[in-house]
């Protein structure tokens, strides 16, 4: 026993990655706790009904380390920070489910047809007792030139244990988004120039109220975007919608 805290000792020390990562978060649903843990950027563990989801995982196999591996693994879009075949590889087991948009799947190499599921926007599948719906995401106004443009990359809304989980990508603050109806928790990016300041991020939200919400992908060109002004504008605007800040650019 005396060992084992030792060691413990020297991780935290060392600053192990491990010891550094951001207590994840627990919400319950009838399937038991629904287990939140921010990575890094885009990437996130999703963990309910006794199976792990991995969102956008990128970085490698470190900033993984000591988590589940995943039962299931979710891809946005194309992009390195979205898609990343060689933490997808890394951290992939035999039984991974792999879901994405088409742009994605077509550049994944030697992983069975089997593991992989392409979804476009509308369209949904039931995987390991979790529905996963892909929605739209992308900039605005719509453009053939837009760094993301409609169609070509997937949010995601997850059902499972009488919770709605809404993953947005990289977009905008599109009438799909605003659309929304009944989500429990949502995920929304907020980074210029590739998605949306937090102005209009805020602005979004409030329409589509969920009752929690992440800032996430929050890095951009000028550094960090300001989430504290994002949730000072939310809380103004709807107080019934908690803001949850997590820091996921953690070291």
């Amino acid at each position: 026993m005396r060992n084992c805290f030792l060691a413990l000792l020297v991780l935290l020390a060392t600053g192990n990655a491990i010891a550094q990562r951001v207590t994840p978060d627990v919400i319950s649903t009838s399937k038991g706790n629904l287990t939140i843990q921010p990575i890094n950027h885009a990437d996130l563990l999703l963990s309910v009904a006794g199976k792990t989801i991995y969102v956008d995982p990128a970085g490698g196999a470190e900033p993984h380390k000591g988590l589940a591996a995943p039962d299931i693994i979710l891809v946005t879009d194309i992009h390195g920070d979205h898609f990343d075949p060689a933490t997808i590889n890394a951290v992939k087991t035999a039984h991974t489910i792999i879901v994405a948009p088409a742009v994605v799947t077509a550049k994944l190499e030697g992983i069975p047809a089997s593991q992989v599921i392409t979804l476009k926007n509308g369209e949904s599948k039931t995987v390991e007792g979790i529905s996963i719906n892909a929605i739209p995401m992308y900039n605005l106004p719509e453009s053939a030139t837009a760094m993301h443009t409609k169609g070509r990359g997937n949010g995601y809304v997850l059902k499972v244990g009488g919770k709605s989980v809404y993953i947005s990508g990289d977009t905008q603050g599109i009438p799909e988004m605003r659309a929304l109806k009944n989500i429990d928790v949502a995920f929304v990016c907020m980074n210029l120039p590739y998605t949306m300041d937090v102005t209009e991020a805020a602005d979004a939200v409030l329409a589509f109220a969920p009752k929690i919400v992440y800032p996430y992908h929050y890095r951009g060109k000028g550094g960090l975007a300001d989430v504290n002004k994002f949730k000072s504008l939310v809380d103004a605007g709807n107080k019934g919608i908690e803001v949850r800040l997590r820091d996921w650019y953690a070291k």
